[in-house]
């Protein structure tokens, strides 16, 4: 075959360090989850959904076939952080928690995947973000350590 051809989805998770809330601010978290949009493009991975809570965001995307997760987590990360300092001096110790978790997504469950995002202002009445993590690394049979998922 003489050329590349892909899909794939992914679902990234991520908390703010210690799981600060600083994204309680519903108009900044909009904005933060489309800045992290915006920046998922320069990577050639388009963002279908980015969504979250006030201590962490979610991100449906189609994965570039050039780029690493890795890098491509690690400069959203690295980016969106310098840009919400910009925000306003309760923003200047934001940052995000080192780790991430990445799930693949089959192409038939975009759609529950994209509504479980849109609907976590209603999830985390019932879930911490801890929960959801574990139950994610769970569901998707990641082993993990739970001494090292906290910082």
């Amino acid at each position: 075959m003489p050329q590349s051809l892909t899909c794939v989805y992914v679902h990234i998770v991520f908390s703010t360090k210690n799981r600060v809330p600083f994204l309680q601010n519903d108009d900044v978290r909009k904005q933060m989850h489309a800045y992290l949009a915006s920046l998922l493009k320069i990577y050639e991975s388009h963002a279908i959904i980015v969504g979250g809570a006030e201590d962490h965001a979610h991100i449906l995307c189609s994965l570039s076939k050039n780029h690493p997760l890795s890098k491509i987590i690690g400069e959203v990360k690295r980016n969106s952080s310098k840009w919400i300092k910009k925000k306003g001096t309760e923003y200047l110790e934001f940052q995000w928690q080192n780790g991430y978790g990445a799930f693949s997504v089959s192409s038939s469950n975009l759609e529950s995947v994209r509504k479980y995002i849109v609907d976590q202002k209603h999830h985390h009445k019932k879930y911490t973000f801890k929960e959801e993590l574990i139950r994610l690394l769970k569901k998707h049979g990641v082993r993990y350590d739970e001494k090292y998922l906290w910082e």
